[in-house]
């Protein structure tokens, strides 16, 4: 049975990376790297269908991250039409 994920600092994955490598290939272990606490990538045994959790999950951590994002009022269509003049 896999492990859940494991959060691991991109330092210590480029260190420990063959260990990493092997947990994955062996044990289905999941590990997402962070580089200053923020998630950067994942390393996921070769062929692991996504769950619908994991989609459900990446749907919803897009659109925290769209929330954060504002465009001081102007539109997307504006802005659209902006660089096609």
């Amino acid at each position: 049975m896999p492990e859940t994920f494991n959060a691991i600092g991109v330092f210590e994955a480029k260190t420990r990376f063959s260990e990493l490598v092997t947990r994955v290939a062996e044990t289905g272990a999941e590990f997402v790297i962070t580089k200053h606490e923020r998630p950067v990538a994942s390393l996921i045994p070769v062929g692991k269908p996504y769950s619908q959790g994991r989609a459900t999950e990446a749907i919803a951590n897009w659109r925290r991250h769209r929330k954060r994002r504002r465009l001081q009022g102007l539109k997307i269509k504006d802005l659209i039409d902006e660089g096609r003049r």
